[in-house]
């Protein structure tokens, strides 16, 4: 079986730690769900923003992907931020709410994003009748 090596050992473990809780609690998720959705034990992840033990690195992806993040901001080995990213929506009232989504609770991002993924399933169906 093909094995990762662990956190590579230039990345200040620390700031990782600091770094994963922070982009956690910005996402207002728990511990709790955040080891759920990694398929682990909330004591592991536990000692992971404590900096007691350090993830393999196939878990570091999975991080970043639930997170949304590249690898090197969640190792805080950039700058890079939210506020570096343009998102563009054309619409200034989805654009309003858009920037608001981030201080939903982990559960009502999943509803919307249900409501959202309805919305444009049933606009392509709409569309496929109309041709």
């Amino acid at each position: 079986m093909l094995s990762f090596p662990a956190f590579p050992a230039d990345w200040n473990m620390d700031r990782f730690s600091e770094r994963l809780k922070q982009l956690r609690t910005e996402r207002n998720i728990t511990q709790a769900r955040l080891a759920e959705l990694l398929d682990i034990d909330q004591r592991v992840y536990s000692r992971w923003e404590r900096g007691v033990v350090r993830p393999h690195f196939d878990t570091i992806v999975k991080i970043a992907d639930i997170l949304n993040v590249s690898i090197d901001e969640l190792a805080a080995r950039n700058d890079s931020s939210d506020s570096n990213v343009e998102i563009k929506i054309r619409n200034p009232e989805l654009h309003r709410l858009y920037q608001k989504v981030n201080l939903l609770s982990d559960e009502d991002q999943k509803a919307l994003a249900i409501v959202l993924n309805s919305f444009v399933k049933l606009s392509r169906v709409n569309r496929a009748i109309a041709e």
